[in-house]
Order: structure tokens, then sequence, then C-alpha cells
């Protein structure tokens, strides 16, 4: 898994409340058998209208919004079923970091997983992100991990707070496999000590 340290990257909004899993990656989607791939699909039915052509009226279709890598919402992000394939599809859709008040557990979890940084906000400093991402075309901010700020180029300084454990794990890249195989010497170990118990 990718380490998240620092990152800087465009905004794109996505300014609804309780986006829930099923619009983040709608279940026809599901039967891929890979973790890649789904990015194509991220909001489908936002994206696209019912003959498949681009929306332009959502704002990810937005030209001043390509490329983003960092996504700002509303509250309770990822709600809805605990299907990782939400993350997987924010991730390789592009982005990196999602930032919103509040969100769904399972969700918030997946995506320490899978090299996501969520991270909570008050409503205000969202509002005020909203804010400065509608003014400023090509609006970009500075998510650093190591120490706990969100930065622009406007004089934007401000301090989220995250778990130290799940912080550890993106700075480092690790997921749950990556961090069992830090303990390789030690399963080793006891498998060899294992097999010979069984040979006596």
């Amino acid at each position: 898994m990718e380490a998240f340290i620092k990152h800087t990257g465009i905004v794109g909004p996505v300014d609804r409340v309780n986006v829930d899993t099923d619009a983040i990656i709608p279940k026809q989607f599901l039967k891929r058998i890979e973790r890649t791939g789904f990015g194509q699909f991220l909001f489908f039915e936002w994206r696209f209208d019912t003959e498949g052509k681009v929306n332009p009226e959502f704002e990810l279709n937005k030209p001043r919004y390509e490329g983003a890598s960092i996504m700002i919402s509303r509250v309770n992000f990822g709600c809805g079923s605990s299907r990782e394939h939400a993350p997987w599809a924010i991730l390789d859709y592009g982005f990196r970091c999602v930032i919103a008040p509040s969100f769904a557990d399972i969700f918030y979890n997946n995506c320490f997983k899978n090299g996501i940084l969520p991270i909570k906000l008050s409503e205000e400093q969202v509002e005020d992100l909203f804010q400065r991402t509608a003014k400023h075309v090509g609006y970009q901010l500075t998510v650093d991990l190591e120490n706990k700020t969100i930065k622009d180029e406007h004089g934007l300084n401000i301090s989220f707070d995250l778990d130290e454990h799940r912080r550890q794990f993106l700075l480092q890249g690790l997921d749950d496999i990556g961090l069992t195989l830090q303990h390789e010497d030690l399963i080793s170990a006891y498998e060899a000590k294992r097999e010979s118990r069984s040979l006596a």
C-alpha cells in the first residue's frame, strides 16, 4: 500500500449529505474480483445520465476539477452498506484524501486499509473549504499527515486530529497484511519450530 505522508492536490467538491456507498460505487459494478478498475464507475449515476452521456452538471465533471485528488463532502459520508469497493473506487479514480464533517464507521475504517486519508473537520471548516474551492479555479490543498495540518496558498492553516495508530498505518503504508509481515521472522521461526516437532 502506498504511504501517505504529505499530499498536495486539486480539491473536488461533492456537495451532498449522506453520500452512501451505493452512490459511490453502484451495486451492478461489484462483479470485478480485482481491487483496480472501479474508478471509472465512481458516482456513476451522478456522473452520467440514463443514456450514458457525461452529466455536465455534476461537480466532478466540470473542467475546473479535472485531476482532483482531494475530495470534500458533507456529513455522514460513506453511509449505507459496508462494501470495501467504495474506497477502492475512490482511490482508483485518483483521490488520496476525503474531508468531511463525519463518516460512516465502516467506510472510515476501510479508508485506512486502502491508503486513503479521511479527515474529520467541523461543518464550519468544511463550509469554508467549499467557499474557497468555489472562489479559486484549480484550488489546491496541502495535507500534511506528519504534522496533521491542512494548508492552501491563500492563508489557510488548520490542524486536524487523528488516532495515532491509524496515522502510523498510513505514514508507513501498512495494511493488515503489511502489519503482519513486519513479524515475518517470528512467524517463520514459529513455523520452523512447529514443523520440527511434527517430524520428531
